[in-house]
């Protein structure tokens, strides 16, 4: 079936492209987890309804048609022939049930946040502009209880009721992160796990860290709130990458 007659026949299509987009990415940064992990996307105004990569498929291999609907209202989601991952609508499904202003969710087991969220003290101390960006934006989760089934899922959404809250380190888990669509959360994402690799490699020089001051760091994070179009820059210009070479994600 041709791109053109797939747009016709499938819904929210350029939000299934930049999803599909952002998981071919994920894949080349090696902050994948083969067949684990999981993006969703709300495409209703109240978030409920969202797209997520199919259960057991490879990001290499994610397309924008491959991509799942699901409600996260519909009790017998995963009764049925296309179910997905269990523990992946037991995280994302609560975050979209409980979370409206959560409409794209990343999570993964990147190395670097991981390594940090396997520390007795996860927090990420402002010691750089990438590490200040999130100063003030994140939450520790140290309550970690298995796999995130229906209740560990709706535990950590709970977590997630204050809309400034845009990461959460999972201790002893990986990282989730949220934004406003793909290009917001996987920028975010991204300059997350750059930040989660300059601490740790701070730290492991054992040399006293040069951390800003509250003032600075606030400062700095919202004027990187504020700065116009970085996320879509980097989003339109992953795709063009993908698209000069052929990918096949936006099929």
């Amino acid at each position: 079936m041709s791109v053109t007659k797939l747009k016709t026949n499938i819904g929210h299509w350029q939000e299934r492209v930049d999803l599909a987009a952002t998981f071919r990415w994920t894949e080349r940064l090696n902050m994948h987890e083969g067949v684990a992990n999981h993006f969703s996307l709300a495409v209703n105004d109240d978030g409920t309804q969202f797209l997520m990569n199919a259960n057991q498929m490879h990001f290499s291999r994610i397309t924008a048609s491959n991509l799942l609907l699901l409600d996260a209202n519909d009790p017998t989601t995963l009764s049925g022939p296309n179910a997905p991952d269990p523990t992946a609508w037991g995280l994302h499904g609560s975050v979209h049930r409980l979370c409206p202003h959560a409409r794209c969710v990343m999570h993964v087991h990147s190395i670097h946040a991981t390594v940090l969220a396997s520390l007795a003290d996860s927090t990420l101390p402002p010691i750089d502009q990438n590490t200040a960006t999130f100063y003030g934006r994140y939450v520790v989760d140290a309550n970690f209880g298995g796999l995130a089934f229906e209740s560990e899922g709706m535990r950590c959404a709970s977590m997630l009721s204050d809309p400034k809250i845009k990461v959460m380190i999972m201790g002893n888990h990986g990282v989730l992160v949220i934004g406003s669509d793909p290009a917001d959360a996987f920028n975010r994402l991204y300059y997350f796990e750059r930040a989660a690799e300059t601490y740790i490699r701070a730290l492991q020089t054992g040399r006293p860290l040069r951390v800003l001051s509250h003032e600075v760091a606030e400062k700095t994070a919202q004027e990187l709130e504020d700065y116009p179009g970085q996320a879509e820059a980097h989003l339109r210009e992953i795709k063009a990458i993908l698209d000069a070479e052929g990918s096949s994600y936006a099929s």
